[in-house]
């Protein structure tokens, strides 16, 4: 079988053929020899080398190929399905779709952004149409992004989907301009929005001249902050209920949608001073105010790290905690979703404060989960964040600011509790065993200072933390015995449990102290609980303390549990 490093060769017997494994070897140099003999003896078209990797923690392969000789490949051309073939957008009325919006918003995302509008505003505002049309060779470097791409997806040439698509535009902007021209867009100052919805609902172009009113509100109103709020008092001016009230507010959730999709419009709209993980705290607080306004309640401390939403990113939120907005309260959690698998830091130059904000937006995506994302989306997301948690260069950041290997330990121990994901926790653990493992944990536990019950009390806190954060087995039994040797060397050195034995004390208070250290209580599991569980052993068997502990029933009483704890008693 090959181990965690060996070389495949792959050959193809003809040149069409495919490539096929031909055999798995640790020798590399038999696996080029072999190779070359193949390819010289014409008994393969073309050869390949590969050597394969294993990845103690993924557990997956990585591929590096070292050599490829003979025919070169023959490209398959591409079969297109039928369902597929033609251009994506054949009249003016499909560049409104949810996806045909969202290629315009990419292909033209400078051009809006200059303008301070969106893709939806462009397509309903004949002013951007005729901006856009005469302003130079935007539009045409936008087509051919479209349609480059396009043409090997629906296996048509790049020159005709060129010709498709400017006559596509040319329609769709004449439609437009056409429609401006004839006042199909009235003005919010002299007419009411309730009264329009009302009186255009059964109109085979509602959608176009709703549209139309809502963008032409938002002229001249740029950044997010004042855009949320102009559309907020849209919403209020929107009619009560039925398919005009439908008609208003689907209008306004396509623009919020394609606003919050803009970075700098959401920062505008939640406050550009915080940073990416208080930004993404304060999205879930604005789509989830109820979970998030429980968490607080049994976690006041939760609040410290969520900030409060206020102005009209609040006025927002009540209309999502109404479920007036379900698609823009859906792609604000795939955003969030979205931040959290990729790489970019929360907070770059607080690790530890990563930390606390990836646990708070854990709990209140994980209280909100399905009603806005599915359990399996947020702890794949969780899952991919953590790998970025167990990176040398953040492990590095993290503890930089310890002092001592002690503080270092326990806060690789935190690390371990927030990271998730089984290969995360390997990898978080492999960075606690290598701390607690290193001659400098032993040297500082054993250096003068603290006293050895002190230290005793450290390392039995330290291990009781290494069980409670969920790691595997046979990782919390190497950390723990670990931690629990030291404890037993500063233990030996003090003579710990031989001198509470001797002590010039009561037999119930000696016992006591001994159970405690031999419980894990107060000295970690290992050596010095064993010698603590000894002592106690030989003092509970003495003729003078079974005597003393016989005329006293009721002092043995409190040492049961601990006894029991310790298994000296049934």
């Amino acid at each position: 079988m090959a181990g965690p490093v060996h070389y495949e060769v792959y050959i193809r017997k003809t040149a069409p053929a495919p490539w096929s494994l031909l055999m798995a070897t640790e020798d590399r140099a038999r696996a080029i020899e072999t190779a070359e003999d193949l390819l010289a003896d014409r008994r393969a078209a073309a050869v390949r080398v590969t050597k394969e990797m294993l990845d103690q923690g993924t557990m997956e392969f990585s591929s590096v190929t070292l050599m490829t000789r003979g025919a070169p490949e023959v490209k398959q051309k591409r079969v297109v399905a039928a369902d597929d073939a033609g251009p994506r957008c054949n009249g003016p009325e499909d560049l409104y779709s949810p996806y045909a919006r969202e290629i315009i918003g990419r292909v033209l995302e400078d051009w809006l952004g200059r303008q301070g509008v969106t893709a939806f505003e462009l397509l309903h505002r004949p002013d951007l149409a005729e901006r856009l049309e005469t302003g130079g060779t935007e539009l045409q470097h936008a087509i051919q992004k479209v349609a480059v791409p396009e043409s090997q997806a629906v296996g048509q040439t790049v020159h005709d989907l060129l010709r498709h698509y400017q006559r596509l535009s040319d329609a769709a902007i004449e439609r437009l301009v056409s429609a401006g021209r004839r006042g199909l867009f009235p003005d919010l100052e002299s007419h009411s929005l309730a009264d329009i919805a009302h009186r255009i609902s059964a109109s085979p172009e509602r959608g176009l001249i709703i549209g139309g009113v809502i963008a032409r509100a938002l002229t001249d109103i740029r950044g997010g902050r004042l855009r949320l709020d102009k559309l907020m008092d849209l919403a209020e001016r929107a009619p009560m209920e039925g398919s005009p009230r439908a008609l208003v507010m689907v209008a306004i959730e396509q623009v919020l949608c394609e606003t919050v999709a803009v970075r700098t419009n959401l920062a505008d709209i939640l406050g550009p001073a915080l940073d990416q993980g208080s930004s993404l705290a304060a999205v879930v607080h604005m789509v989830a105010p109820r979970e998030v306004a429980a968490l607080v309640a049994h976690d006041a401390r939760i609040a410290l790290h969520i900030p409060p939403v206020s102005g009209p990113a609040a006025r927002l939120s009540a209309r999502l905690e109404a479920n007036e907005f379900p698609l823009l309260a859906a792609a604000l959690s795939r955003m969030v979703v979205r931040e959290l698998v990729s790489p970019r830091r929360l907070r770059p130059n607080d690790a530890p404060g990563e930390i606390e904000i990836l646990r708070t937006l854990a709990m209140a995506l994980t209280s909100a989960a399905g009603r806005l994302l599915t359990l399996e989306e947020v702890q794949s997301a969780f899952v991919e964040r953590s790998k970025g948690l167990v990176i040398a260069d953040f492990v590095g950041a993290y503890v930089q600011h310890c002092e001592t290997i002690l503080c270092e330990a326990e806060h690789l121990v935190r690390l371990c509790e927030n990271v998730t994901g089984s290969a995360n926790k390997r990898a978080a653990a492999r960075w606690l065993a290598a701390c607690v493992g290193s001659l400098r944990f032993e040297s500082e536990m054993r250096a003068p200072g603290l006293s050895a019950a002190q230290k005793l009390s450290i390392l039995a806190r330290l291990q009781r933390s290494v069980r409670g954060a969920m790691l595997n087995e046979r990782d919390t039994e190497v950390i723990g015995g670990t931690i629990g040797t030291v404890g037993g060397v500063v233990e030996s050195e003090a003579k710990l449990a031989l001198q509470l034995a001797r002590a010039p004390a009561p037999i119930q208070q000696k016992l006591t102290l001994l159970l405690r250290l031999a419980t894990g209580e107060t000295a970690p599991l290992g050596p010095a609980a064993d010698r603590a569980k000894v002592e106690a052993l030989r003092l509970l068997r003495a003729p003078d303390s079974r005597a003393t502990l016989a005329a006293d029933p009721a002092a043995l009483a409190p040492l049961r549990t601990l006894m029991q704890a310790a298994g000296l008693a049934a």
